[in-house]
C-alpha cells in the first residue's frame, strides 16, 4: 500500500481528489495541503510514494515543487494535475521530473488507474500533452544523447529507430527510410518498448525527452 499527498489550494478539489482516492485498495495514508511549502514539510516527516500536485499554487508553484522534491527524493513519483496546457509548462513540468501531466477534468477513477501506473513506473501524459511534447521534439533533429541512451542496451538500430519516432514518424515512413520491412520496424518498436520500461511509442517519446535530450 502507497502514502500519496495532494497538493493544491483549492479546498473543494482536494476534497474531491481524497474523496475518489480514499476507496482504493492500494492507498494506505492520504496527506493533502494547499500550498507546496506545506507538502515539502509533509515529504520530509512522512514516506509519500506519490505526489499529485498542482501548478498554480501560492508561493512556490507546481514546477518549482517538482524540482526541489525530486531533489530531496528521487524516488517520488511526481503527477501534475492542472488546468494549465501551455508548452512551456508541459516541456518545464517534464524537465522538473514530472511523470504524468493530466488535465482536472480527468476522471477520477482514470486517475486513480493512473496513479497506480505511475507509482509503478508508467509515465502517462493525456493525448493533448503528449502532441505538445511530441512536437517539441520533432522542432530539433536528432537531439538525443545517445550516451545517455547507451545504459538502456539498446542496439545502433534501436536508437535509429527512437530517433524517427520523436520526429513523429510513421512505422511505414521509418521502414522506407531504413529499407526494411515493416514488420522488422515493428520488431524494433516492441523492443524498444520492452527495454525502456514503456507502453507505448508515446511514453517512448516522452521518456527520451526526459532522460535522452542533449
Amino acid at each position: 500500500m502507497y502514502n500519496i499527498l495532494i497538493v493544491e489550494d483549492h479546498a473543494l478539489i482536494r476534497f474531491g481528489l481524497k474523496t475518489a482516492f480514499e476507496s482504493k485498495t492500494f492507498i494506505n495514508k492520504i496527506f493533502e495541503v494547499s500550498n507546496a511549502e506545506d507538502g515539502i514539510t509533509i515529504i520530509r516527516e512522512n514516506d509519500i510514494d506519490a505526489v499529485i500536485m498542482d501548478l498554480g499554487l501560492p508561493g512556490i508553484n507546481g514546477i518549482e515543487a517538482t524540482k526541489l522534491i525530486k531533489s530531496m527524493r528521487k524516488d517520488i513519483k511526481i503527477i501534475i494535475l492542472t488546468s494549465h496546457s501551455s508548452e512551456e509548462e508541459v516541456i518545464n513540468s517534464v524537465k522538473a521530473g514530472a511523470r504524468a501531466y493530466c488535465s482536472k477534468d480527468i476522471n477520477p477513477e482514470i486517475l486513480s488507474d493512473i496513479v497506480l501506473s505511475v507509482i509503478n513506473g508508467a509515465l502517462w501524459f493525456d493525448s493533448k500533452i503528449a502532441d505538445i511534447v511530441i512536437q517539441a521534439l520533432s522542432d530539433d533533429k536528432k537531439l538525443l544523447n545517445t550516451d545517455i541512451m547507451d545504459g538502456y542496451n539498446l542496439t545502433d538500430r534501436e536508437k535509429d529507430v527512437i530517433e524517427y519516432i520523436c520526429e513523429g514518424l510513421t512505422n511505414s515512413e521509418i521502414s522506407n527510410i531504413l529499407d526494411v520491412s515493416i514488420n522488422t520496424v515493428k520488431v524494433h518498436v516492441s523492443s524498444i518498448i520492452q527495454k525502456l520500461g514503456v507502453e507505448d511509442r508515446t511514453q517512448v517519446v516522452v521518456k527520451a525527452f526526459k532522460h535522452f535530450k542533449k
